[in-house]
């Protein structure tokens, strides 16, 4: 089979655990082919996310490079052996790529912490908001266009019904800023009093009176893996999704987001927040 051209964020990733443990040590890639009877390019490219790995080898490359973790050895195996073809692979060649890695992402996390300064969470939004900020930012977008990325992230809150917890910080100017006017807002803002009712979802809001806060420019999406060594940080920026997944990364969004949550009130009063400001509204 040829190497891959477009390897996907999931694909990517087990080959830079691969890497990583290959690395950690200090075996070079040579050895490492020489050991499981292959060639080097083969080894360069699993790493790269290019070509896929048997359960066999990647546990053999495993017992090479000495890794005794099993149940990361298991989370890999179950990386590199899943031939399920996901609801994503529908808009493939259709939306961007990053898009679509990011619907996997969810669909694979055990767990999902979001925090959003001036943003609702893109899992959290109705129909109309999306619609709303759809318009504003890519007013090019032909309406089929547009109705295909609107149902694409409508699908993607199948995650609120899966059972998983999902951890929602958003801070109060993120439910004041009136995306799409005020019925729009209000209706939004109606919705959030409601996702709580779905299986383990919490909903907490930083109130604009929080002592200190100063971690407004820091909003993220934190995915848990099955395995810690396998969470993934989500960010977005100008030229879209980006994925952080190194160790020093992973420890320090972790800190971040401890230090975001403390000033965030309890779900009760975050409710009471939200159905205040629609009242206003």
């Amino acid at each position: 089979m040829p190497p891959r051209t477009h390897p996907t964020a999931r694909q990517l990733r087990l080959g830079a655990e691969l890497r990583k443990l290959r690395e950690a040590t200090g075996v070079v890639s040579s050895d490492a082919a020489k050991a499981l009877g292959t060639s080097q390019a083969q080894i360069s490219n699993i790493e790269a996310g290019k070509n896929g790995v048997s359960e066999d080898r990647l546990r053999r490359l495993a017992e090479i490079y000495g890794c005794e973790d099993a149940q990361l050895v298991d989370a890999l195996v179950a990386m590199a052996t899943d031939r399920q073809t996901g609801w994503w692979e529908e808009y493939r060649g259709v939306l961007k790529p990053k898009a679509l890695d990011i619907a996997e992402l969810e669909h694979h996390g055990s767990h999902i912490r979001t925090f959003q300064a001036v943003h609702i969470p893109g899992v959290l939004q109705t129909e109309d908001h999306m619609r709303a900020a759809s318009v504003f930012v890519e007013p090019n977008l032909s309406e089929s266009q547009r109705d295909t990325h609107i149902a694409f992230r409508m699908r993607r809150q199948c995650v609120l019904d899966s059972g998983k917890p999902v951890d929602a910080i958003i801070h109060e100017a993120a439910l004041r800023i009136l995306v799409g006017g005020t019925k729009v807002a209000r209706a939004q803002l109606e919705h959030l009093l409601t996702v709580p009712e779905k299986n383990a979802v919490t909903v907490r809001v930083i109130p604009f009176t929080a002592d200190g806060f100063a971690g407004a420019g820091h909003s993220m999406q934190y995915v848990g893996g099955p395995v810690p060594q396998l969470d993934t940080v989500q960010t977005d920026t100008g030229h879209g999704a980006a994925f952080l997944d190194s160790s020093a990364q992973l420890r320090r969004h972790r800190g971040l987001l401890e230090r975001i949550a403390g000033p965030a009130l309890p779900q009760d009063a975050s409710l009471a927040l939200i159905r205040r400001i629609a009242q206003e509204l």
